[in-house]
């Protein structure tokens, strides 16, 4: 009786992911038939909208020199060295904001602050303290600011929010210290923590190509796609941000995406795990 229900379940799993990627690749061949369309019609010069043929030569060509699979592997190690560093420090200051209300009160509205100044804005203050060095710190010092208060402000909010129902009970059942903090709080908080961090590694990630872009290190996609506009090769630049879009979908729907679905079915908050 339970196996061709569990059978059942599988198969309808698998229906869903097939349906879904029949959905995202219909999407895709009407985006690029649209395109085509508006390349023959010449709504625009052709030296401003190259045809998805003129593009595809292009990544190809930047993949055979190298170009584009050492920009990715530049940019993936600095965006994973300094969001790994965004995360340790938002992650820390963001637990003291909770311990220490007065000082939590007080940041949340400086991290609130900090957070709306655009990404570029740290350029200048990264070129003064590091120069146009080749390792890069510069650019991890954009990509730490651009991200960091975002995932302060998440860690701050996510456990301040907690209903207070869950601690209460949690008390009265005889937990306390850190067995309240690590089976309760942490686990309550975890589907907005998720959130939070997404939407800082999209601040990371912006903040990287921009950075990338403006603080010469002659690596990195950023600079691929700077190269691309000094020559005026429109079909290299658009070949980058498809290559920097497509980075951008993997690790959403690879990684966070999978990660909040399973802490969700984990936490009885998914409607289909039941």
């Amino acid at each position: 009786m339970l196996e061709p229900l569990y059978q059942k379940k599988k198969q309808g799993g698998k229906k869903f992911d097939t349906t879904d990627a029949a959905n995202v690749a219909l999407f895709l061949a009407a985006f690029v038939g649209l395109w085509q369309l508006i390349y023959v019609a010449e709504v625009w010069p052709r030296t401003l909208m190259p045809s998805p043929a003129m593009v595809a030569g292009s990544i190809a060509e930047l993949i055979a020199d190298a170009s584009l699979i050492v920009g990715v592997g530049i940019s993936l190690s600095r965006l994973l060295v300094g969001f790994t560093i965004s995360v340790a420090i938002g992650g820390a200051v963001g637990l003291a904001m909770i311990k220490f209300s007065g000082f939590g009160k007080t940041m949340s509205s400086f991290a609130v602050g900090l957070l709306t100044f655009p990404s570029i804005a740290w350029v200048p203050f990264s070129i003064l303290f590091f120069g146009f060095d080749a390792f890069g710190f510069g650019i991890l010092f954009v990509v730490i600011m651009a991200s960091v208060f975002s995932v302060m402000i998440t860690t701050y909010s996510s456990i301040r929010n907690i209903p207070p129902i869950y601690i209460r009970a949690a008390k009265n059942m005889g937990a306390r210290g850190t067995g309240l903090f690590r089976h309760v709080m942490i686990p309550a908080a975890t589907p907005s923590l998720i959130l939070g961090v997404r939407q800082a590694w999209s601040f990371a990630w912006h903040a990287l190509i921009g950075a990338e872009m403006l603080i010469t290190t002659l690596y990195g996609l950023g600079h691929v796609l700077s190269v691309g506009r000094d020559f005026n090769d429109i079909s290299q630049i658009i070949a980058t941000m498809i290559t920097i879009f497509a980075i951008g979908i993997v690790f959403d729907r690879v990684i966070f995406l999978k990660l909040e679905e399973k802490v969700r079915a984990r936490w009885g908050l998914d409607q289909h795990s039941t």
